[in-house]
């Protein structure tokens, strides 16, 4: 079993990532086909980074076929960008406001970016509730 680490993925790591869950299972040669023409590099590289991938538990092998190994995603997508978001919101002191708050003042975010991020979470927020009344759990 591979071990699982909390160390952040670097951004070629990420990237090889992404192309595992586009692809599912694949090959390194698949990975490195895929890559667009200005972002390929050496298949010695994409090797390296699939097996330190798989030393952080991103992916898994899961086949051999002649000389070729297969991986798979371990990671999922989401899972991946809970984490990226509580590695950011930690360099803001664990505080979504000073985050947002930064994101404005940098002008990165808008008000009206926030008032209709505002909407949508009261449009999720309303539906969750519903569903929490439909299974019988509300306290009211």
């Amino acid at each position: 079993m591979p071990r699982t680490t909390k160390a952040p993925l670097s951004k070629a790591e990420a990237r090889i990532l992404e192309q595992c869950w586009k692809l599912k299972v694949c090959s390194v040669r698949e990975i490195l086909d895929g890559l667009p023409e200005d972002e390929r590099v050496a298949y010695t590289t994409v090797q390296t980074l699939v097996h330190r991938l798989e030393q952080k538990g991103a992916v898994r092998r899961v086949k051999k076929i002649g000389n070729a190994q297969l991986f798979e995603p371990a990671l999922g997508e989401r899972e991946y960008r809970r984490g990226v978001v509580r590695e950011l919101l930690g360099l803001f002191g664990g505080s979504p406001r000073v985050l947002v708050s930064n994101l404005l003042e940098t002008g990165m975010i808008t008000l009206k970016d926030l008032k209709a991020l505002e909407g949508a979470a009261g449009g999720a927020t309303g539906a969750s509730e519903r569903r929490t009344r439909r299974r019988g759990n509300d306290n009211d």
